[in-house]
């Protein structure tokens, strides 16, 4: 159908630029877009009924490496920091194929879908035995995701003092062809645009200065965004200093990765200038709270990036360091860290809310998306609030303190993906199955 109306919404959620709330309202979708909002309004499609339910924007995920959805729980790297994880996790991954990543990708889209997500980035960085950029974007293609892949590298190795093993990294020159050949065959800069493509060197102890630099040229020759990780944990923090001779904050001011087309990861790290610097520069970034929680690298300062005028968005991480990828989840514990570090009132459950939805759009460079509005993109997360988890609760609207945690429906431009908590475009329990399959196969090689 062309035409959806879902129909008398207990609670609507818009943020709007009003950061408006409805209650009993329908919104009228055509064509992939929002095109009315309103009480009464006559459906000549479509019908999805939302009395009980809170209606939100779908949530946006910033940072993700759907590749390591094989690789949860690994013996060896359950307790170790950021530096000693990667080399526990380098050889296995070192043994992925086209197969892997494309599995992987989907079992990770579907688990982010099932939380409320209607778009994601993601920053794939290793490309062992033919794998490549294609197998997740198809894997996002079959699934119906919004996506916006980054294509990632490695270019120092061990034998040069790097963290990665050799067989794992590229010659710098391949590197900067075949992000040209993915960005050519399949970034859509357009309006409504299902996929997107950023260039994504992996992080300063991975590639060399010159491959930051002709990276970021790149990028803004062909007019897309740039990603990488910064400013993780103090082992970061301490590489910064020793190789570059300044904080990462400066190194990336140098060499061209600052300003809106960029969004760092983590940056758990950064201080007052390096926050002012961000601010200064519109550059985003992806806080990924949980995943800074199991590798003890700290709690990032959102509430002071925040408030300088940093642009923040959400980021489940890879699921080898999270070792889930539940974005409503991802901003509830967004939520308690700023409390834990700030107080009660640091964040509120709608301000975590709207870092999820419109914060992680405006850092993608995605207006069309993150709210409920007239002439945005009708990506919506519809929660079904008459359940145990939110029984009692005196403000269903604040998702984050009494759930529920698993979208009932979730639209991606117009499209039902999930239909009573149930993905509707691939068989989950099929995938599933595949995924185990191929987890086993790695584990015991």
């Amino acid at each position: 159908m062309t035409e959806i109306l879902i129909r008398n919404a207990s609670h609507v959620l818009t943020m709007d630029d009003a950061r408006s709330e409805h209650s009993g309202v329908d919104i009228r979708i055509k064509h992939g877009v929002i095109t009315e909002i309103g009480t009464g309004l006559d459906s000549t499609g479509d019908t999805l009924l939302a009395e009980g339910c809170v209606v939100t924007p779908g949530l946006v995920n910033t940072h993700h490496h759907l590749y390591q959805t094989l690789t949860r729980a690994v013996p060896g790297g359950q307790d170790a920091l950021l530096f000693g994880w990667l080399q526990t996790l380098y050889p296995i991954w070192s043994r992925f194929g086209p197969e892997e990543m494309y599995v992987s990708a989907q079992v990770g889209l579907a688990e982010l879908m099932l939380s409320g997500c209607t778009l994601t980035s993601d920053h794939l960085y290793l490309f062992p035995n033919g794998a490549r950029l294609d197998d997740t974007i198809h894997a996002a293609r079959d699934i119906g995701m919004r996506f916006h892949p980054t294509r990632g590298a490695m270019s120092i190795g061990e034998s040069d003092g790097g963290l990665p093993p050799d067989s794992l990294v590229e010659r710098e020159a391949d590197i900067l062809e075949d992000s040209i050949r993915v960005i050519d065959g399949f970034h859509d800069p357009a309006e409504g645009s299902m996929c997107r493509v950023g260039v994504a060197p992996c992080s300063p102890f991975s590639v060399t200065r010159n491959l930051m630099r002709d990276a970021a040229l790149l990028a803004r020759d062909k007019g897309v965004m740039l990603h990488t990780h910064l400013a993780e944990n103090d082992e970061d923090i301490a590489y910064s200093l020793e190789k570059f001779g300044c904080r990462p904050g400066q190194y990336a001011e140098d060499l061209g990765w600052t300003g809106e087309d960029v969004w760092h990861a983590h940056c758990v790290k950064l201080d007052g200038q390096e926050i002012d610097l961000f601010a200064r520069t519109r550059t985003g970034v992806a806080h990924c709270p949980c995943s800074n929680c199991r590798l003890g690298s700290g709690i990032a300062p959102v509430r002071a990036m925040r408030d300088a005028g940093v642009p923040v968005g959400l980021g489940v991480d890879g699921s080898a360091s999270n070792d889930a990828g539940n974005i409503v989840l991802e901003a509830r514990q967004a939520m308690l860290l700023q409390r834990v570090a700030r107080g009660a009132d640091a964040m509120s459950a709608r301000e975590a809310l709207e870092i999820a939805t419109r914060g992680g759009a405006e850092v993608l460079g995605r207006q069309d998306c993150g709210q409920i509005a007239v002439g945005k993109r009708a990506d919506i997360a519809i929660w079904d609030v008459s359940g145990i988890e939110s029984a009692g609760s005196w403000d269903p609207a604040a998702l984050l303190l009494a759930g529920p945690t698993r979208v009932r429906d979730l639209l991606i431009e117009g499209r039902a993906v999930v239909r009573d908590s149930h993905v509707t475009t691939i068989d989950l329990p099929k995938v599933i199955a595949r995924q185990n399959t191929l987890a086993r196969a790695l584990a015991w090689l």
